[in-house]
């Protein structure tokens, strides 16, 4: 065996069901967590079990019986795969609750899938032009969870505050999630990975992922930044979401802009330096998104 290969190791140190392989290059230093964790100007602590639960007592619930499938609807199929893929196309989609903490049902109900964590074989590298990235060791079906964008949940201030603060060399790991429900709700969720996340802080930006994020709430009403696959995607190939949220060449956040919001919108962009877009994609819009937005 040759001395200079190093074995695969575990990124997240036994903290995941399936190792997060990654080989040889010394990696940023950052604390490794699979959940979110309570930052700066958050205050509510994602840990914190905040929704009620069900009390069916059937191995899998079902929408006669389950209160949380009755008032939130299914979203996923009884394989675990993501429901009504297609509305997320077009920069919208329905809410998503699972069963939590406080509800009788099993483990294994089919209305748990992201609270189970990662499921894949993933493995981080370095990509030849992009710095980090994360690939799958296995193919991916179309709908299936793959992995959270996991870190700090902040506030806005403390975001802008991070963001401003910012060396021009440095990457923005901050991701800024605004769910519009109905045309006077808005509900903003900003969470940072930089020293406190998952595997999710190494997935690159494409104009045409293989992967879209969908807010997910468990047990808080903090969401969960979930990421599914838009497609079928093949063993070895390099994972990939677009930062303004979706996963066609439309932009949720043009699409779902009014004049406010575009003047929130561009309140909280100005004075950020923006950054190449290096994902090769043929309608490559050459600049990585600032914000992300989703429609319920």
């Amino acid at each position: 065996m040759d001395a200079s290969v190093r074995p695969a190791m575990d990124l997240s140190g036994g903290l995941e069901d399936v190792p997060v392989l990654f080989e040889g290059l010394t990696l940023p230093t950052f604390q490794y967590s699979p959940d979110n964790v309570q930052g700066l100007g958050c205050t509510v602590d994602p840990s914190e079990v905040t929704l009620p639960g069900c009390s069916c007592l059937s191995h899998s619930c079902s929408s006669e019986s389950c209160s949380c499938l009755q008032t939130h609807g299914h979203s996923y199929s009884r394989t675990g795969t993501l429901l009504e893929l297609s509305r997320t196309d077009f920069g919208c989609c329905s809410p998503v609750f699972e069963c939590n903490a406080l509800c009788a049902c099993s483990d294994t109900c089919s209305n748990r899938v992201v609270q189970r964590g990662l499921r894949l074989k993933l493995e981080v590298f370095h990509t030849r032009n992009r710095g980090w990235g994360v690939r799958t060791l296995e193919e991916i079906p179309r709908g299936t969870f793959v992995c959270e964008y996991a870190g700090e949940v902040i506030s806005f201030g403390e975001a802008r505050r991070r963001q401003l603060g910012q060396k021009s060399e440095e990457n923005n790991y901050i991701i800024a999630v605004r769910e519009h429900a109905g045309t006077a709700s808005i509900t903003e969720t900003f969470v940072d990975p930089a020293q406190v996340g998952n595997v999710g802080r190494f997935l690159n930006h494409s104009c045409l992922p293989n992967l879209f994020m969908l807010p997910v709430r468990v047990h808080s009403v903090i969401p969960r930044l979930a990421l599914f696959a838009g497609r079928d995607i093949d063993a070895q190939e390099e994972l990939t979401f677009d930062y303004s949220g979706g996963h066609t060449s439309q932009n949720p956040a043009e699409l779902l802009s009014t004049q406010s919001d575009a003047a929130v919108q561009a309140s909280r962009t100005d004075g950020l330096q923006r950054k190449a877009c290096h994902c090769g994609a043929k309608k490559c819009t050459q600049f990585l998104p600032l914000d992300l937005s989703i429609l319920n």
